[in-house]
């Protein structure tokens, strides 16, 4: 017999819980076939099998926790190779029927679900790799749109669901930032007038010679870290009676998933191009959408951007991204009449928010740090001759 065991989880994560099985004992496997997903902190890690042969007996169950090195499952070689030598005379739709697990595409949990609720899964929109329609994307309904149930079924039940570990991770980081940071968020609004003007301008030139679309991300990121370069101490954190200020900038961007918020880190913002910063926005972004995002690509962050005004947030207050002591939202684009040379005119404005720690960060140096962002979100020129 093998031994199945927790793969290495990332850096400083001892434990993950079983999420989905997609193999049953008695299944046969082949060398990197996904046998289940674990869900640690922040992602959801594949184990696959390391042999062919057959999975002997599922040691720990769905929603359990496990730490490193336990061991899943117990795998025995070569036996489906006889076996499928064995079965060569038997007829196609019988083998069809035998090799049906090979190619199970849904989680099992998320199967048994749908079947006894009368759900089509055409009708879901799968999280899980390659679409695949997982447990928590069918107990979770609200979020999916068109789902098709059973007329039967009552529209005012209710069901409790146990957390996915990822939720709980947000859950227990979110209010433990609150209650460790002293939190205050200051406010001011920016003039994207420019910046939609240079988008537009050059963002066909921008594409052919980049590959990549001009976002306005780029322009928030730059304009951070040249703010982060005045104001330190927003790029800086604490450790206990010590302050760590970080002579680079390893910028995280919040990014919404189906499964929850995740931030990926782009290492070394300070120093990339306006392209650099585009391809690798583009790049953690579908990993994120697709849950592949690995533990190096959300770690060592030293200042963090939310952008709520993706889903039409007007104004909010972001919560800071602990261990780090500032983050800076990003609002809808909204036109207001503003009084521009003593004259009333229609302008594209965006209200910020950053909040930080004011442990370490005083109010002066927040407020400039902000004024510093607009002025170069106003005046893009500014980034570009390094103002």
């Amino acid at each position: 017999m093998i031994e199945l065991k927790v793969p290495t989880l990332g850096e400083s994560v001892t434990e993950a819980t079983v999420g989905t099985w997609f193999k049953k004992a008695g299944d046969n496997i082949t060398v990197d076939e996904m046998i289940c997903e674990l869900e640690t902190d922040k992602v959801t890690i594949e184990v696959p099998s390391t042999i062919e042969g057959v999975v002997s007996k599922i040691v720990v169950k769905e929603g359990e926790t496990v730490e490193l090195d336990a061991v899943l499952a117990l795998l025995e070689e070569g036996v489906a190779a006889v076996e499928k030598n064995d079965m060569s005379n038997i007829k196609t739709a019988d083998k069809n029927i035998t090799e049906t697990p090979k190619n199970y595409k849904n989680a099992p949990s998320a199967e048994k679900i749908m079947k006894e609720k009368n759900i089509e899964p055409s009708s879901l929109k799968g999280s899980g790799r390659e679409g695949r329609i997982m447990k928590e994307d069918v107990m979770n309904l609200p979020n999916n749109q068109n789902t098709l149930i059973s007329p039967t079924t009552s529209m005012k039940s209710e069901e409790k669901v146990k957390m996915t570990r990822l939720r709980q991770t947000i859950a227990r980081r979110l209010k433990e930032s609150q209650n460790t940071a002293a939190m205050l968020t200051t406010y001011n609004e920016a003039d994207m007038t420019a910046i939609l003007k240079l988008r537009s301008e050059f963002k066909d030139q921008f594409f052919s010679k980049h590959g990549v679309k001009l976002g306005f991300m780029s322009f928030f990121v730059k304009a951070c870290c040249k703010a982060l370069e005045e104001i330190p101490e927003v790029n800086s954190q604490i450790d206990e009676d010590h302050i760590i200020y970080k002579h680079y900038v390893n910028m995280g961007v919040a990014v919404g998933t189906d499964n929850g918020l995740v931030v990926p880190v782009l290492k070394n913002a300070d120093i990339m191009s306006f392209s650099d910063i585009e391809k690798e926005i583009n790049k953690v972004g579908l990993l994120a959408r697709d849950g592949k995002l690995s533990m190096d690509d959300m770690t060592g962050g030293t200042f963090t951007i939310s952008n709520g005004g993706i889903y039409g947030s007007l104004m909010s207050s972001p919560i800071l991204n602990s261990p780090e002591s500032g983050i800076l939202g990003m609002h809808k684009i909204q036109e207001r009449p503003m009084a521009i040379d003593g004259k009333i005119e229609i302008r594209p404005m965006m209200y910020l928010a950053l909040s930080y720690d004011h442990r370490i960060v005083d109010g002066k140096g927040a407020v400039t740090f902000l004024v510093r962002v607009k002025e170069n979100l106003e005046d893009p020129r500014r980034l570009l001759i390094d103002l």
